[in-house]
């Protein structure tokens, strides 16, 4: 039986290990983003890996190479169940077998059919004890995009708005306007970062050109995939975009997005967008900055005459926090978990 005492000392090295899983975030095409810890049997850290880019290797047996012997006897931490199938690589489950690792602490099991609870049997079998569902929570929101492609087959969903007090995104229709500041700019490059695709409109690439990439210094090799939804072969893409043309199916076009492997899909606009994502209730997460300045009535509405009401309206979403960025005031807005 876990003492409380060893439960604290499961959820500190568990937080660690979310925290070298973050660094992957974004970074590892198809497959999820995953943190391993080999901590020895005087407690001492040894081994450390997370999923590299590409998504190969697992973080697994990155962190077993650098443990070493070590690792014989010794407590793994893991951010996701082990993997159970053979693939491009052998299994990590018997890899940690094959490590002589004693003791496995796992935060959220593997929806993937061919992983699902195989995981932890490997090891269970091997003798191996096994403990599930440490700081399951954080684990699953910052595997949110590989859950909903496994068990959806679409991308989580992360929505992006900055608007004018007055609920506002541009000056007027057609017209290229700063809303927010430079803080929460860089917030949106690393948004960028740790997203496997980047969604706009046709109108918003032809009206403000952007660029779409992560310009972070240090980062700039993380930009998201381009997804143009709209428009017709006149528009000018940019390299290897990806392009829906005409009246988008988004539902249709996030499977085609998952199929391709694509886990978090960053929405940035435009406001058509954004109201079509609502009201299809295809939006899992939203991210809402408003800058302390006024348009007026001529200015285009954030979501295209949808009040903003509506991202809390009949409990869709809750608010997980407001904090201040700079001028701006940003609130974080996870989608309510479905009951049907």
């Amino acid at each position: 039986m876990t003492t409380e005492r060893q439960k604290t000392a499961d959820r500190g090295w568990m937080r660690h290990a979310l925290v070298v899983a973050a660094r992957s975030t974004g970074n590892t095409a198809e497959n999820p983003a995953v943190g391993c810890l080999v901590v020895s049997q005087n407690n001492q850290l040894i081994g450390i890996g997370h999923t590299a880019a590409g998504g190969r290797p697992h973080a697994e047996p990155q962190a077993l190479e650098m443990a070493g012997e070590g690792a014989k006897g010794a407590t793994a931490y893991v951010t996701l169940e082990p993997c159970a199938h053979h693939g491009q690589t052998p299994p990590c489950a018997e890899a940690l077998v094959q490590a002589g690792i004693a003791r496995v602490v796992i935060a959220a099991g593997d929806p993937d059919p061919r992983v699902s609870g195989k995981g932890a049997q490997i090891l269970r079998d091997a003798g191996i004890e096994v403990e599930t569902g440490v700081l399951e929570q954080q684990a699953a929101y910052q595997l949110a995009g590989f859950f909903s492609r496994i068990t959806s087959g679409r991308p989580h969903v992360l929505l992006k708005m900055a608007k004018s007090a007055d609920g506002k995104i541009a000056a007027g229709p057609g017209q290229r306007t700063q809303i927010t500041g430079p803080l929460f700019k860089s917030r949106v490059h690393l948004l960028r970062a740790r997203a496997d695709a980047i969604m706009v409109g046709a109108q918003t690439v032809r009206i403000d050109k952007p660029s779409l990439t992560c310009r972070l210094p240090g980062l700039e090799n993380r930009s998201p995939q381009i997804v143009i939804a709209g428009g017709d072969e006149t528009l000018p893409l940019p390299e290897n975009a990806i392009h829906f043309k005409g009246m988008v199916d988004f539902a249709e076009s996030l499977r085609e997005l998952g199929n391709m492997g694509i886990n978090l899909l960053l929405v940035e606009g435009g406001a058509k967008i954004a109201r079509s994502l609502l009201e299809a209730d295809l939006v899992d997460e939203a991210i809402l900055a408003t800058a302390p300045l006024t348009i007026g009535e001529q200015g285009v509405d954030a979501l295209a005459g949808l009040p903003l009401s509506h991202i809390e309206a009949e409990g869709r979403f809750v608010c997980k926090s407001t904090e201040t960025v700079g001028r701006d005031v940003v609130k974080h807005y996870l989608r309510v978990k479905r009951t049907d």
